[in-house]
């Protein structure tokens, strides 16, 4: 069965913190719920984007997008994928690619120039994601994993050769994230 993607709300709250606590293991569970649900509520500009994955109208996955300013050039359009999470029942089945595919096509049209990730990059290079394409950008906190930090360029041009330091959303900006 195929899951529907849609926009999430804050009325998703609930479910969203529900396929958090689930995806992720105890210790770690409990901050990327918080994470996924202050990222519904906050106000940011650019918007963030946050969709959901629906069987049978239960919320099933999540995935979120929310900008990345330059220190360099504050109108430089740049998103992170942060984060993505499938109840485990429905793992392997394909709702995370949907999840990070959709993302994708509604970043790249609003025009972003980099999508960032920092996460396993055998599950990330399949949908374009590379260290190397992050070289230049500088991650706002110190990374405990530093091969974790990839990106996909989705429009050139916006930057040049120099390395480029990186802020994020008020949600994100917690070191335990990093």
């Amino acid at each position: 069965m195929s899951a529907r993607i849609r926009v999430a709300t804050s009325l998703d709250c609930e479910d969203i913190r529900g396929v958090y606590l689930r995806a992720f293991p105890e210790g770690e569970n409990q901050l990327v719920a918080t994470l996924a649900t202050n990222l519904l509520n906050e106000e940011t500009e650019p918007e963030t984007i946050a969709l959901v994955a629906e069987i049978g109208g239960d919320v099933v996955g999540h995935i979120a997008f929310s900008p990345v300013m330059a220190d360099t050039n504050k109108n430089w359009p740049g998103y992170i994928l942060a984060p993505l999470g499938v109840k485990p029942e429905h793992h392997r089945v394909g709702i995370g690619s949907e999840l990070v595919q959709s993302g994708i096509e509604l970043i790249s049209r609003k025009m972003a120039s980099v999508l960032f990730v920092y996460g396993d990059p055998k599950y990330y290079g399949k949908f374009g994601f590379s260290a190397e394409a992050a070289t230049q950008f500088i991650p706002p906190y110190e990374l405990k994993y530093p091969f974790g930090w990839q990106a996909r360029v989705l429009h050139e041009g916006g930057s040049d050769d120099q390395p480029v330091k990186l802020s994020c959303v008020l949600s994100l900006r917690d070191p335990a994230l990093w």
